[in-house]
């Protein structure tokens, strides 16, 4: 199992950018594929963005896609979102992910280590 904390979640205007990070402990971090999924009030938890073991495969949500960009530093066992053109339907409670598969998952099912979640706030 591995550990996962997420932070950088607030408040901030439509059009404004905000970082997530999410720090991993417990586990070489860079056995797994990493992501992000958020889920806002009444709705399911839904896909955003995955990363690859080295980084060099990314997957996005057509709703993200342009304006969300996910990275990680293996040297750091950390994975960021990073969040730009941000609109009030990006708010929700955004949860970092875990997975030792070969394949990179877009579904809330195939990941078994999960953060404890960051608010992210989007004011009109």
């Amino acid at each position: 199992q591995v550990q996962l904390v997420e932070s950088g979640g607030g408040l901030v205007q439509a059009g404004g950018s905000l970082r997530l990070s999410c720090a991993a402990s417990g586990r070489t971090f860079s056995y797994y594929n990493m992501a992000w999924f958020r889920q806002a009030p009444g709705k399911d938890r839904e896909f955003v963005a995955a990363i690859s073991r080295s980084g060099g495969n990314t997957y996005y949500a057509d709703s993200v896609k342009a304006r969300f960009t996910i990275s990680r530093d293996n040297a750091k066992n950390t994975t960021y979102l990073q969040m730009n053109s941000l609109k009030p339907e990006d708010t929700a409670v955004y949860y970092c992910a875990a997975d030792r598969s070969i394949l990179v998952f877009r579904t809330v099912s195939e990941y078994d280590n999960w953060g404890q979640g960051t608010q992210v706030t989007v004011s009109s």
